[in-house]
């Protein structure tokens, strides 16, 4: 099944993000080696609530949890995203896509995409490199014309966009000094050149690249079941086309029709906790900040009526465990957060509203 849906904005309330701590703008490198997201003093009473991504792929280290915590700020939200990351040559390379920028633009939230500056050798591997720390200088220049900037984040983003090629040499160049200090060998210069090449001819060109490896990602997750996922129904594409006519690409976990209507399945499972974790969680609700903002969905060109669904699944029944108190805040929290924003919470396919009830 292939699902076209569209949306006009976000009007989401999130219950789940944790308290923020505060740092100053003088205590960034600090801030960023103590936590994923934070509250940022700039000047005397203007802050922002800023997260930051470790790989521009989003499949790693959680960044929707990171970008959810920052939700509930009622100013500027901010995230940094690495336009590439190289872990060397024994180790994975990851590129910024089009798709993920225009999803921060949808949920209102600054993208600064910048570069990694410094590493060090890996010592258990022979080409890899870790402790990757970013140009702090850069971004601080950034933050500074944020400060002032008096535009929406969609306006704000594609300026970003059009500083890719900037910012592409930056970071071949520090990859490159990376390399010559830790003696690691690094993926292909050419390679990334020729990928960044392929990405700075237009903002118009890169938004046509990254959607092709979207489309082809998306194909790929759709026809591929992890083994860890406890799921009924089919694997599904979603494509959502926004008022601007951008399009974000993304597959639905599992998708039932019951009573003429879809159910938009988001599944996280646990292997070992009575629960998934609160950061797997958070990474599910993203999915449901778009799924209850969808204003129509149609498949095989048919109108349906939708339910939005967060699937929790554990290999523990939480029957025969004791629940720990931190869980059950989460799932009452959850639960409240389902309520107020229009979807559904089940573990092990019983509701969550009525499993709350027996706690």
């Amino acid at each position: 099944m292939d699902l076209l849906a569209s949306i006009t904005g976000i009007v989401y309330k999130p219950f789940l993000t944790r308290k923020l701590n505060i740092y100053k703008i003088s205590e960034l490198d600090i801030a960023f080696s103590r936590d994923a997201s934070f509250i940022l003093n700039l000047v005397k009473n203007r802050n922002i609530a800023l997260s930051w991504w470790v790989s521009p792929k989003r499949t790693r280290s959680y960044p929707y949890a990171r970008v959810y915590d920052t939700l509930s700020f009622e100013g500027k939200k901010v995230t940094i995203i690495p336009l590439m990351k190289d872990e060397g040559k024994d180790g994975d390379r990851d590129f910024l896509q089009w798709d993920t920028v225009s999803l921060m633009s949808l949920l209102g939230i600054y993208v600064i995409i910048t570069y990694y500056k410094s590493a060090e050798k890996n010592i258990r591997y022979e080409n890899k490199i870790t402790n990757q720390k970013f140009d702090f200088k850069h971004i601080k220049k950034e933050l500074n014309l944020l400060l002032t900037y008096q535009s929406d984040a969609l306006h704000w983003n594609l300026s970003q966009i059009e500083k890719i090629n900037h910012i592409a040499n930056k970071a071949i160049n520090s990859y490159t000094k990376i390399s010559k200090i830790t003696g690691v060998e690094l993926h292909s210069d050419e390679l990334a050149k020729k990928r960044v090449l392929e990405i700075t001819k237009s903002k118009n060109s890169f938004m046509t690249l990254s959607r092709e490896l979207a489309q082809k990602a998306q194909k790929r997750e759709s026809i591929t079941k992890q083994p860890k996922e406890k799921l009924s129904g089919l694997k599904t594409t979603i494509t959502i086309k926004n008022y601007l006519g951008g399009f974000y690409f993304f597959t639905c976990d599992e998708v039932k029709i019951v009573d003429k209507c879809l159910y938009l399945v988001e599944g996280k499972h646990s292997k070992y906790r009575i629960i998934p974790s609160e950061e797997d969680i958070k990474d599910g609700l993203i999915k449901m900040i778009l799924f209850t903002n969808l204003k129509e969905i149609y498949l095989d060109g048919k109108k349906y009526c939708y339910k939005p669904v967060l699937k929790l699944t554990s290999d523990m029944d939480y029957k025969k465990k004791r629940i720990p108190e931190s869980d059950i805040n989460i799932l009452k929290t959850l639960n409240n957060e389902s309520i107020f924003n229009g979807f559904k919470v089940t573990l092990n396919n019983k509701g969550l509203s009525e499993i709350i009830k027996d706690l």
